[in-house]
């Protein structure tokens, strides 16, 4: 399955409400996409740490419906 851009780029804004989110679809196949997520929940996190921060937020998509995800996160 896929999930489109819209969805993913809401569900991201929703979980993250403070954060400048960029989300591209690298292949056009809403199954691949490049995630750039600045906020201040990543503060004081490290790197791992804001990864599974934004896993956790995607309540299950990762395992569904979201193939792959490249993925760079920053405190701000």
């Amino acid at each position: 399955m896929a999930i489109e851009q819209v969805k993913l780029e809401n569900l991201l804004k929703e979980k993250f409400p403070d954060a400048n989110i960029l989300v591209r679809d690298l292949v056009g196949d809403n199954n691949h996409y490049s995630v750039i997520i600045e906020s201040k929940a990543f503060n004081d996190l490290n790197r791992v740490q804001q990864h599974q921060l934004v896993y956790q937020s995607l309540d299950g998509l990762m395992d569904s419906e979201l193939h792959a995800m490249q993925l760079q996160t920053k405190g701000i």
